[in-house]
């Protein structure tokens, strides 16, 4: 390897680690958004499945819970994107919500597919850089 495909090389190598983070913040966004998604739709089932008067727990946010009385009123406001939100019913609130899950479940695999695929030509561009270096130190020190 001359010296300028080493430079090309360690220019791939930053290009892959930066890959490899942008896609691992990504996971991560996917991640929490299913978890929320998940949770708003064991809500919602819960709700849909309490008789008037119970008392069931409705997440707010940061691991926080209400204890509230369910009424006879079964709509949900669900919110559809873009600010928007709709009155639903429960059925159809749920529905929304496992559509919801199961296409940010799809993003989540595929990201972590391409995460996975970056990990592994960082860690093969990084032993090749490794081993060049490696050879020219040997080579100078033989000098």
């Amino acid at each position: 390897m001359n010296d300028n495909e080493l430079r090309q090389a360690i220019a791939l190598v930053d290009a892959y680690r930066e890959r490899v983070e942008a896609m691992n913040r990504q996971v991560q966004v996917l991640r929490v958004s299913f978890d929320e998604v998940s949770l708003a739709l064991e809500s919602v089932k819960a709700f849909k499945d309490a008789k008037e008067g119970d008392e069931i727990m409705v997440p707010v946010g940061a691991s926080c819970y209400i204890p509230v009385k369910v009424t006879g009123n079964r709509t949900v406001v669900t919110n559809i994107g873009s600010g928007i939100s709709v009155q639903k019913t429960s059925d159809d609130s749920i529905e929304y919500l496992e559509a919801n899950a199961a296409e940010i479940n799809e993003a989540l695999k595929k990201s972590v597919e391409a995460l996975n695929d970056a990990q592994r030509n960082l860690a093969a561009m990084s032993e090749t850089v490794q081993q060049e270096y490696e050879a020219r130190r040997q080579q100078a020190g033989a000098q």
